[in-house]
C-alpha cells in the first residue's frame, strides 16, 4: 500500500487510508468537551467542578464520565495521529526530508504561539512543534522499541510528577486521619486548584477585556508558555511515539483484522477503565478536595489515559474500517484537522470571550457541553463540502506554502 499524507495537516494523496483520517477527526471531535471547559471556565474548573459552581449531582456526573472516558484520553489520541503522521511524511520519498520536516514544525510552532496568544491558553500545538523536533532521532526504531520508550517515558512523568504531588497527598491523608496538620499546603490547594472566589473574579476580569487586552497580557506571560510545553512534553511524546510505533506495526495503516482490533481494544477497556473509575470514586468520596482531585486527574491518571487511548485507536480502525456515509464525513474532518481545531477556538472564544458574546463563567458544566456541540456539528458539515471543491483545508494549506516557501495549489 502506498504511503500518504496522514499528518495534522494530511494533503491530499493518490490513495489516503479513510480509516486513519476518520480517526483522526474523531480526535479532533474528541477534544472539543475539555476545550469548551477551558473556553467557559475559570481555570482549575477544567479539573474540579467544585471550583466554579458543579455542586450538584449532574454536574458530578458528568464530571465523573469525563474523567473516566474523555479528559486527555483524546488528546492523548491526537497526538497519536501526529506521530504516525511524522513517520507517514518521513518515510516517503523527498530529496531533503529532514530539512522538509524542520520547515513544518518551525511554522506549526509560529502557528501555535498565534493561537495561543490570540485565543487559546491550552493550545496543543506548541508541544507538538517541539516534540516533532525530536520525532526524526526515532523514527527508524522499531514498534516494540517505540512502545517501550513510549512506556518508559509515562513512567519517568509518574515518578517525577507523583513525587512532586506525594507531599500534598501525604497531607491530605495525615489530615483526614484527625492529625492536627498545617493548614497551609490545604489552603494553597484550595487557591490553585479549589473554590476561590477571588481566583474566579480574576478569571472573569482577564476574559472580560478586549482582543487587544488579551494580546498584551499572553505576552506579558510567555514565560509560562515555557513552563506549559515542558510539563506536557513527556505525555504528548510518549503518546507520538505510540503513534509511530502503530504505523509501523500495521494497526493505523488498516492492516490489522477487526477482531485483533476490537480484542486489543477489549483489553486496554480492560486494564484502564477499573483504576480509572476507581479514581474518580476517590475523588467523588473526598468531596472533590483540591488536592485528590488535581492528583488524581493530572499524575495519576495520566498513563491510564494514554492506555485507554490505545483502546479508541483500535475501537476506531474497527469501526470506520467498514466504510459508510458517517466514516466518510469523520474522515473529512480528519483531514482538515488543523483548520477544524483552530476553528473551534475561533468558535468558542467569539462564544465565551469579552470581545465576543462574554458568556465566560456564565454557563453551568452542562450548558458549556451543548454549546461545544456547535463546532462539532460545523465541522461535520463544513468539512465534506470544503473538500468537494479544494484540496485541502485553508490552514493546512497555508502551513504547507509557508513551510515550503512556495505557493501551493489549492482548488481542485
Amino acid at each position: 500500500m502506498s504511503t500518504q499524507d496522514t499528518s495534522l495537516t494530511a494533503a491530499p494523496a493518490r490513495k489516503r487510508i479513510e480509516a486513519l483520517d476518520a480517526l483522526r477527526g474523531l480526535a479532533v471531535i474528541g477534544i472539543v468537551p475539555m476545550n469548551v471547559i477551558a473556553f467557559a471556565m475559570p481555570p482549575a474548573a477544567y479539573f474540579n467542578p467544585r471550583a466554579f459552581g458543579g455542586h450538584d449531582l449532574l454536574e458530578s456526573a458528568i464530571w465523573a464520565v469525563s474523567f473516566v472516558l474523555i479528559e486527555d484520553k483524546f488528546r492523548a489520541l491526537f497526538a497519536m495521529m501526529f506521530g504516525a503522521g511524522v513517520a507517514i511524511l518521513l518515510g516517503k520519498a523527498s530529496d531533503h526530508p529532514l530539512r522538509d520536516h524542520y520547515a513544518r514544525m518551525m511554522v506549526l510552532f509560529a502557528i501555535a504561539i498565534v493561537h495561543a496568544v490570540l485565543l487559546a491558553n491550552n493550545d496543543v500545538l506548541r508541544v507538538y512543534a517541539v516534540a516533532g523536533l525530536l520525532l526524526p532521532i526515532v523514527v527508524c526504531w522499531r514498534a516494540r522499541t517505540l512502545l517501550v520508550a513510549a512506556g518508559l517515558l509515562m513512567l519517568a512523568q509518574l515518578a517525577v510528577s507523583g513525587w512532586y504531588a506525594w507531599d500534598w497527598v501525604a497531607y491530605a491523608l495525615e489530615r483526614a486521619s484527625g492529625a492536627l496538620v498545617d493548614p497551609a499546603p490545604q489552603e494553597q490547594a484550595e487557591a490553585l486548584y479549589g473554590f476561590n472566589p477571588q481566583v474566579v473574579e480574576e478569571a472573569i476580569a482577564r476574559n472580560s477585556g478586549s482582543l487587544t487586552d488579551r494580546i498584551a497580557m499572553r505576552l506579558d506571560t510567555l514565560p509560562q508558555q515555557v513552563t506549559f510545553i515542558a510539563a506536557s512534553l513527556p505525555s504528548a511524546l510518549a503518546a507520538m511515539l505510540v503513534g509511530m510505533a502503530f504505523w509501523k506495526n500495521g494497526l493505523l495503516a488498516g492492516h490489522w483484522e477487526r477482531a485483533r482490533l476490537m480484542r486489543l481494544a477489549r483489553w486496554c477497556g480492560l486494564l484502564a477503565l477499573p483504576p480509572l473509575v476507581a479514581l474518580s470514586v476517590w475523588t467523588l468520596r473526598s468531596g472533590f478536595d483540591p488536592i485528590f482531585t488535581t492528583a488524581n486527574a493530572l499524575v495519576w491518571s495520566a498513563p491510564l489515559d494514554l492506555l485507554l487511548g490505545v483502546g479508541w485507536a483500535a475501537l476506531g480502525m474497527a469501526i470506520f474500517a467498514g466504510g459508510g456515509g458517517l466514516t466518510r464525513r469523520l474522515a473529512a474532518v480528519g483531514r482538515m484537522a488543523l483548520t477544524n481545531y483552530l476553528a473551534t477556538s475561533v468558535i468558542l472564544a467569539a462564544i465565551f470571550a469579552g470581545w465576543g458574546m462574554g458568556l465566560f463563567a456564565q454557563v453551568s458544566r452542562g450548558e458549556a457541553l451543548l454549546i461545544g456541540l456547535i463546532p462539532i456539528a460545523l465541522m461535520l458539515i463544513w468539512s465534506p463540502l470544503w473538500l468537494a471543491c479544494f484540496r485541502q483545508g485553508p490552514a493546512e494549506w497555508v502551513w504547507r506554502c509557508l513551510a515550503g516557501l512556495r505557493l501551493l495549489p489549492l482548488r481542485r
